[in-house]
This record gives C-alpha cells, structure tokens and sequence, in this order.
C-alpha cells in the first residue's frame, strides 16, 4: 500500500466517526431521486389500517405501524479532491404489538401491498405469543388518547436535497482551499443530509405523518511541524442541527464573537475553517497545561457532550433500572436516589430539561414513535434529581400516568425503544455575558469544542478534552493552551457548577449518531446550555508520560 491510499483510508475512517447511521436496507439513488414524492398518504393509511386490523384479528390487544422512508445524502471530500457522493433511500413497515400481555414486532421492505403488511402484523402477533411463554409480567402500557389524523414538519427555509451536488462540492473545496492556504496541512471536511418521513397509526387512534430535516456539515484540519513530526488537529465548531440548508446562509446575528467565532442557528464554514487553520497551527506552539485544580469556563460548543454523557444517558430510565446496559453501561443514578427527592445532582445553578419541541433541535417531532404529543419536562431542579426519561411501558414504575413522548426507532426496519430527548442545561436567570464571568475568575481555562472522552460504565467516573483552550489569568485571557482534559465524576462536577450565562448565550450542540441498543440503533439529539464556570476541577496534562 503506498503512502497516497492509507492516507485516503485514514481519512475516510474520520469521516465515518462523524457520519449519521446509514439505514437499515438502504439502496443508492441519484440525487434526484432524493426530491421525488413518497406514497400518497391515502396510500400510508390503508395500509396502516390493513396492519392493524390483521393485527386485531389475531388477538392483539394493542398495536402501531410506522411506515418509514428515509433519505440520506453525504458529500465528502479530502483537500482538493471529493472522496465520495452518497445517495441513499430506504422505505418499509414494521408492526409492533402486544398480544397475551407480550410485546412482538415485525417488519418488511419495500411494502406497497395490504396483504403484504397484513402478514407482517400477523407475524407480530405470533412472535408476541411465543414470547408470552417466558412472561414474568405482562407489559402495562399508559394510557394514550387518539389525536386522529395530524400532520408535522420541520420548520425549514430550504431543503438541502433541492441545492444541486456541485454547489456542495464547490463550498466544501472553497473552503479546503481556504484551510491550506492558511496553514493546514490536511483537511477533510463532509456535509450529511438527512431527511425522515416517518408515518404512524396505532389502535389508539392517531394516524401521525411527518417530515424531519436534519443537516450536519463538519470538518477537521491538521497542521504538522516539520521539523518535529509532531501534529495538532482542530474541528469544526458546527452543530449538527434540525435544519435544511438554511443552516449555511448564516447572518451576522448567529455569530458569537469574543476569543474565536461561534455559531448558533447559523454556519459560515468558509470563516470557521479559515480560523481552524490558524489555530491548529497555533496550537503546535502553545503552552503545555500545568496540571492542577482550575476554574473552567466551559463553551455550549463543548458542554453539549459532558451533558449528554453524564446527564442525558444515565437518566435513561431503561439504563436506572438495568434494562440496558449497552454503549457504557447502566447508572449511578438509581431510583432510591429519586425517591429520596434532595439528591443532589448538582448545584443549586443547575436546572437540566429534557425536550422534543425545541425548534432546530436534532430531536425535535411533533409525535413520538408510539403516537405520543411531545413536550418539555424537568430532570433536575435547583441541583435535585426530579424525574427520568420514560415511555409508555414503563412510566408506570416512575407513579407517571403519561409517557414523556421519548420513544424512537432509527428506521422502519427496526423496534422502537426508550431513546434519550433533547437534554439542556436551562441557562441563568440572571443578565451574566462571557466576559463577565471570565473577569471573575482567578485562575482558569476557557475551553471550546468537544474532544476525546471517556465515561465509566455507570456514568459516572469521566474524563473530557476539547479543541481550544485557554488560560485565564485574574480576570483575562493569558494564551493558548494544550495538551488540556479534565477529571471528575458526575455529582462533584455538576455540584462545582457555580454560574450559568443568561439565555443570551443558549446554544445547541449534538450528535448524529448517540448509540443505544442490542442490536445496536442510532439517533440524533441534541443539547442546549450557556457558556457555565465550574470551580476547583482537576485538569490534567494528556502529553505527560509517566
């Protein structure tokens, strides 16, 4: 293998680590074929009614179909050349339902005929009842009225699939030309487009279609000192977002100025990559962390994931109860903790929300998948552990009479299940910028961007990197840093939380691909905060050797 094709597998390797979850049975299609209409939704109907009503026919006591038609597009390139155009659709039924107390689930592409769903929900039915012989317990489903039919779709300006494949490409290598020329000496830099069009029917009486939008653009570059050898890297600060293309016509309002530019609900790729570049060069040079015990100023661009790790997946309640313990384990955060109602999750500065509804969200619908209304509900308030993440088959051992509208299945082809919501740390009530609480701090690191990490299997030991840091020095930036992370575990971390910027500042990170499930599923959430000061956490030097 020469030199030029295992640096191209390297970096379609990193490009993988960024990219949404390829659907189950997807098929390549041309771009234009990304834009041609679904089934009629007369078409959907019937052939939801034909499931449950062969489903009821058998002896099902419960049951919902999803007809799900999922559309990706992935344009990735690498320097000055594209590595790769990707078109994918994938389309099918599966039925779910409960027969003799137990759950069954089947499911079946490309399914445009009655009788062919029909037998798919009569194959439910017959896994449901051999399941029931090995029931310990039958399934006890909260209670959920019929919405009849009702529609949703994402708020978008522009759908990302009507914008051709050559102005992708051509803004992609624009902005991989900017990159070398400023000092990067690699570059991969990829935009993924999803689009779900998802309909749902159950016997409950709700017949739900919608229609989500989801856009990722991402890069990394790297700069290489060549008299050392030694390399630094910096990533995009985008957000995958519940946005079309919209997302890249960025106006000076979704800007966040200070130390490096930021983004909200808009992304100049062309300026970020630009500086990116800068400042991977820049951090080949800069100061190798002392370690020791720091203030931290922690970016949105960077907590979304501390959140996610530490907060969103151990108050899964299928994780509390050790229902699931794929992907890092169960959680330390079990009910008795709950039930005490002052365990102390954080400060009294921390107030954590799970959500569905927040517009340009990654989890945002208007109908979960088993026919539940979204909404918004607290975890933790004033610091104390309040609530969980829960469905219709389990709110019942939380004393809840509703589901909190959090079950997702990432393709038709797959069984729906408890997946994490959008979950944000709510920002401060009181008027508080950036600069104002970087002047409070003594001696600190500001760091923006997610890096490397690594969490227990109960949630609770971890370890976090990011892309830029740095020191702050009685009440100002000082430098750039290196070689940054830092220590804690979960309940001393969110307890050293001591200031929350105003909601001037609430931004949205996220992730494409959060994995959960045996077998093993993808979905898209997100994660909301203000930049937030946490005081005396343990930083180490990740360069250090022993």
């Amino acid at each position: 293998m020469n030199r030029r094709n295992f640096n191209q597998m390297l970096g379609l390797g990193a490009v993988g680590m960024l990219a949404p979850t390829m659907p189950a049975f997807a098929r390549s299609v041309s771009a234009e074929a990304l834009l041609e209409p679904g089934l009629d939704i007369a078409v959907k109907k019937r052939l939801a009614d034909a499931a449950l009503n062969a489903a009821k026919a058998k002896g099902a006591t419960y049951a919902d179909v999803r007809i799900g038609r999922y559309l990706n597009q992935s344009v990735l390139t690498r320097e000055n050349k594209v590595q790769g155009i990707i078109n994918t659709e994938s389309f099918g039924v599966g039925v779910r339902v409960i027969a003799n107390g137990c759950w069954g689930f089947a499911s079946v592409g490309d399914a445009r005929n009655e009788s062919v769903v029909a037998k798919a929900a009569e194959t439910a039915v017959a896994i449901a009842k051999a399941n029931a012989r090995l029931l310990t317990e039958p399934v006890q489903l909260a209670p959920q009225k019929g919405f009849g039919e009702v529609s949703w779709k994402a708020p978008i300006k522009q759908n990302g699939f009507e914008v051709p494949v050559k102005e992708k490409v051509e803004l992609l290598l624009a902005c991989n030309a900017a990159a070398m020329k400023n000092g990067a000496n690699f570059v991969n830099n990829v935009m993924f487009l999803v689009n779900e069009q998802k309909y749902f029917a159950s016997t409950d009486g709700t017949y739900s279609d919608q229609d989500i939008h989801r856009i990722g653009p991402s890069f990394t570059v790297t700069a290489v000192d060549p008299q050392s050898g030694k390399f630094s890297t910096r990533n995009s600060l985008s957000a995958p977002m519940g946005m079309g293309y919209e997302y890249l016509q960025v106006n000076p309002s979704d800007k966040v100025t200070g130390i490096t530019t930021r983004y909200n609900k808009g992304y100049d790729m062309l300026e970020d990559i630009t500086l990116a570049a800068k400042q991977a060069k820049e951090k080949l040079s800069a100061k190798s962390v002392e370690a020791g015990k720091y203030d931290l100023v922690l970016d949105p661009s960077h907590t979304w994931l501390t959140i996610h790790e530490s907060v969103g997946h151990p108050l899964e309640l299928d994780r509390v109860l050790g229902y699931e313990a794929n992907y890092a384990g169960t959680s330390f955060a079990t009910l008795d903790k709950w039930q005490s109602k002052n365990f102390q999750y954080g400060s009294k500065e921390v107030n954590f929300f799970a959500d569905k509804v927040q517009p340009g969200s990654l989890g945002a619908v208007g109908w979960d998948d088993e026919g539940v209304k979204t909404k918004r509900w607290d975890l933790v308030k004033d610091g104390v552990l309040v609530n969980y993440q829960a469905i219709r088959d389990q709110v019942h051992i939380i004393g809840e009479k509703e589901s909190q509208g959090c079950c997702y299945a990432d393709n038709w082809s797959s069984v729906q299940f408890q997946r994490m919501a959008n979950v944000s740390l709510a920002p401060g009530k009181t008027p508080l910028s950036v600069e104002q609480m970087i002047k409070d701090v003594k001696k600190g690191i500001y760091i923006i961007g997610d890096g490397s990490f690594s969490i227990d299997q109960q949630r609770y030991n971890f370890q976090f990197g990011g892309q830029l840091f740095y020191e702050i020095k009685d009440g100002q930036i000082a430098g750039m840093l290196k070689d940054v992370s830092y220590q804690a575990n979960t309940r001393e971390f969110w307890n050293s939380c001591v200031a929350v910027c105003d909601e001037s500042d609430y931004r949205l990170g996220g992730a494409f691909n959060d994995g959960k499930g045996q077998p093993s599923q993808s979905s898209a959430v997100s994660h909301g905060s203000a930049t937030a000061r946490f005081s005396g956490v343990n930083v180490i030097n990740t360069a250090r050797k022993i």
